[in-house]
């Protein structure tokens, strides 16, 4: 069960390089000394993706890290626009090490995969193992969704308003509209005064082939995961479904399952207190490091 709250220390940004010089944007939750937790983001998003989780697993005592990934926020973007599977999951890794002790990795969607990929290959990466909303096998469909919407707009948007009303198209369940001040941390103004996505357009081709590509390899990669590991689904996700958790569950037969109710593939964003419980029940019963 969650522990008795403390209260969480302001957190604190900074940058790491990477060996090819992308610089990535960090930000640190809580206790310096305490054990460890690196957050990663979906395709898309940014690290404000976790604030609201980071924080409450700061106040149970945690170091929390949160980061944006190449091409997205306020990381460096490929000039090349070369991006791969294997240098996001070289991110993580470059993150997790910088850890003051052995992490715990969450991974949602995109950071998901690239959690398999690590803790597949180095079974010493990381402590234990969160999976938000994602398996080695996803559903084709659910996928192509997201990707049609984030091929969907790009010119951008006149305003905030404008964004707004897509992003409301596109999550039509969720009940609050998006307000100007959480735009802004998802959208940067572009010469022309147009809003656009914070994250590098050209970032999107490479990695939805890279990642079919790569699909064989997680499937392997997930049978020689050996860390205590946690599956959150959301029940009315279209990327995940009875068939690709099952799988994932036979191929990691260690692994626990738990499904948010009324939740999509945004799992933290549309049910974040559930998420973040489950989360915190998770790192709280793992054994001493």
């Amino acid at each position: 069960m969650v522990k008795v709250e403390t209260p969480a220390a302001m957190s604190r940004v900074s940058r790491l390089t990477t060996p090819d010089g992308i610089s990535l944007a960090l930000e640190d939750f809580g206790n310096a000394q305490g054990p460890a937790v690196v957050f990663a983001h979906g395709f898309g998003q940014t690290r404000d993706a976790w604030t609201s989780c980071a924080d409450a697993t700061a106040r149970q005592g945690w170091h929390a890290t949160t980061y944006d990934a190449r091409g997205h926020g306020h990381s460096s973007w490929l000039s090349t626009h070369e991006y791969s599977v294997d240098q996001l999951t070289a991110d993580l890794a470059l993150v997790a090490a910088r850890a003051p002790a052995l992490p715990v990795i969450v991974g949602a969607s995109m950071g998901g995969l690239v959690g398999i990929a690590l803790a597949g290959a180095d079974a010493a990466s990381c402590r234990a193992l969160v999976l938000v909303d994602i398996t080695p096998r996803w559903e084709p469909a659910g996928v192509e969704r997201i990707l049609d919407f984030m091929r969907a707009h790009p010119d951008g948007f006149a305003d905030y308003s404008e964004a707004a009303d897509a992003i409301s198209a596109y999550l039509p369940h969720r009940k609050s509209r998006k307000s100007p001040e959480r735009l802004r941390r998802l959208l940067v103004e572009g010469e022309n005064g147009r809003l656009h996505w914070h994250w590098d357009p050209n970032m999107l081709e490479p990695i939805a082939a890279d990642g079919g590509r790569h699909q064989r390899d997680l499937l392997e990669a997930a049978t020689r995961i050996r860390v205590p590991t946690l599956l959150i689904s959301g029940s009315a996700s279209d990327v995940v479904s009875a068939p690709t958790i099952k799988e994932f569950l036979e191929l990691v037969p260690h692994a626990r399952h738990v499904m948010v109710p009324h939740a999509t593939h945004m799992v933290a964003g549309d049910e974040n207190s559930q998420f973040t419980r489950h989360v915190l029940d998770f790192l709280c019963a793992l054994p001493p490091d």
